[in-house]
């Protein structure tokens, strides 16, 4: 079992900046992807970023947000660049055995509570 915290939402105006951390518990960190989805008020779940071996960004955000881990303090981190209004949205952090990274919010295995971002334009 994997339980995952997420931290660092918050207000912030366009053109800002906001870094996520995402806690894991467990011993196994190294070996899950990682990934972050969001989810704005009306609208499904959508993949943001994943880590694995590599990292994996969606069109929207490439360029302004960096995915990251630390394996040593089991967390993933999600830095966010260059907000804008559209970026609005609940943050969650998940996790799924195996290797690889999905877009696919069906393919993991653990989920967060979510973190909130709003960006004011």
């Amino acid at each position: 079992q994997v339980q995952l915290v997420e931290s660092g939402g918050g207000l912030v105006q366009a053109g800002g900046s906001l870094r996520l951390s995402c806690a894991a518990s467990g011993r196994t960190f190294s070996s899950y992807a990682m990934g972050w989805f969001r989810q704005a008020p009306g609208k499904e779940r959508e993949f943001v970023a994943g880590v694995s071996w590599s990292t994996h960004y969606s069109d929207s955000v490439k360029g302004r947000f960096t995915i990251s881990r630390d394996n040593t303090k089991n967390t993933v981190y999600l830095q966010m660049n260059s907000l804008k209004p559209e970026d609005t949205a609940v943050y969650y952090c998940a996790a799924r055995m195996g290797g690889s990274v999905y877009t696919i919010p069906g393919r993991y295995d653990y989920w967060g509570q979510g973190t909130q971002v709003t960006v004011s334009s």
